[in-house]
């Protein structure tokens, strides 16, 4: 599969952003990517939803121009129909409750105008930093019905499958102290980890670290949809 560094340029070379310019980004966390979109392309305006109360709130003390925040989830968004042209889902689709995975998507779609894009990117369920995030956070349920989820809805009739496409993105940490940051000491989801299960995952960790760092390739899908 290709290596792709950045998603945004993976992006734009699927959606011309230009002719998207109202986006919504469901389950934002920090808004990494959109912030980057638009320092790009000027002509974009970017809301970024997140359920979580802590991450919106940081996000609220980081403004940016053309950048607005809401807490809500994916599966009740506060606006009107066809508001926006594009919606973005980056490895957030796994985060919405199973049981309202079809509601969520229904919701996007309803936001979207006619002919409004959604682009979808999961991890898949594979790789090595899989196998060491697997030992206290096992995603292959939710990662399962994500994609099932988006089958359905293209099945449903209600989107038209633009294209589904497969990429590695590399990923780093300098120690294993950055991956406990980054990875278990997250806001969104309460990793409680006893002492035995942080002693294996810092040991399957610490296998892959080298002289700089632990170097790792994510598998990864995107599904590109199309509002009927």
């Amino acid at each position: 599969m290709p290596l792709i560094i950045d998603e945004l340029d993976f992006l734009q070379s699927l959606v011309g952003l230009d002719q998207h310019p109202r986006i919504i980004e469901l389950g934002c966390g920090a808004a990494q990517l959109s912030r980057q979109l638009l320092a790009r392309c000027p002509a974009c305006e970017v809301t970024g939803l997140d359920v979580d109360e802590r991450q919106n709130a940081k996000n609220l003390l980081n403004p940016q121009g053309r950048l607005n925040f809401v807490q809500a989830g994916a599966q009740s968004i506060p606006f009107e129909a066809a508001r926006f042209d594009l919606a973005l889902m980056l490895k957030s689709l796994h985060h919405v409750p199973l049981d309202q995975l079809s509601q969520a998507l229904a919701e996007v779609r309803r936001v979207l105008r006619p002919k409004g894009l959604l682009y979808v990117s999961e991890p898949v369920f594979a790789g090595a930093l899989n196998e060491v995030m697997r030992l206290f956070h096992d995603e292959e349920v939710v990662r399962a019905a994500a994609l099932r989820g988006v089958q359905e809805a293209v099945s449903s009739g209600a989107w038209d499958q633009i294209a589904e496409m497969f990429f590695d993105m590399p990923v780093h940490y300098r120690d294993f102290a950055e991956f406990e940051q980054r990875m278990i000491g997250v806001t969104f989801v309460n990793h409680r980890l006893d002492a035995t299960t942080l002693q294996a995952v810092r040991a399957r960790f610490e296998a892959h670290m080298r002289a700089d760092g632990a170097h790792f390739v994510r598998p990864m899908r995107v599904n590109l949809l199309r509002k009927r």
